[in-house]
């Protein structure tokens, strides 16, 4: 049974095992691995238990997120995993100076496009040359029509936020690549999600 301050998310739960495996082939053996817009830490407790030779540093704006990650991570008894970080992607200046890999799980729609920015130029200083950022959820892409499922999720999330919505990943990997981020590669996923992956120029 899950504790009140410990948050729980369906969709977590669910795409945490194909995620962990996409994180495998991408992040270095050991090192520091900044997740941001960790939620309800159910990704980030996962990945730590299951790559422990990596220490992780979760963050999130939100102060029940920041309570959730830490009950999750005291629960699961991990010792890889720092106190989350109170970080909002916007800010000109992030509470942490360097990370090996940076990873976003389901953030880049549900946040304004400048959310999105801020994430890739900060990543863009953090990363060493070949780090990582991974970013996973849905996308539109030029000239592709969007799943049904897709569409209807974009329309939800521009109805509870105009600000909100799936963005098109060839915008993404644009101002991307204007911060020495090239895109290595992009796996499909699960439920019409994607794994877009970056590495540090």
């Amino acid at each position: 049974m899950v504790s009140d301050i410990r948050r729980s998310s369906p969709a977590a739960l669910r795409n945490r095992g194909p995620i962990l495996e996409i994180l495998r082939t991408v992040l270095p053996p050991t090192g520091l691995v900044l997740e941001l817009a960790s939620g309800s830490g159910e990704h980030v407790t996962h990945f730590a238990a299951a790559l422990p030779d990596l220490t992780w540093q979760p963050s999130d704006p939100s102060i029940e997120a920041l309570a959730s990650i830490d009950a999750w991570v005291a629960a699961e008894g991990l010792n890889n995993v720092l106190p989350p970080l109170d970080l909002d992607v916007t800010a000109e200046s992030w509470p942490i100076e360097r990370a090996d890999a940076v990873i976003a799980i389901n953030m880049v729609h549900i946040s304004p496009w400048a959310a999105t920015l801020g994430l890739l130029r900060h990543a863009g200083t953090l990363l060493p040359s070949g780090g990582s950022l991974v970013l996973y959820g849905p996308y539109q892409r030029a000239n592709e029509a969007l799943a049904p499922s897709n569409a209807a999720f974009d329309a939800d999330l521009r109805a509870r936020n105009p600000a909100w919505g799936l963005r098109y990943l060839e915008e993404v990997t644009r101002e991307a690549e204007a911060v020495d981020l090239r895109l290595d590669r992009v796996v499909a996923m699960p439920a019409n999600n994607l794994s877009v992956l970056f590495v540090r120029a």
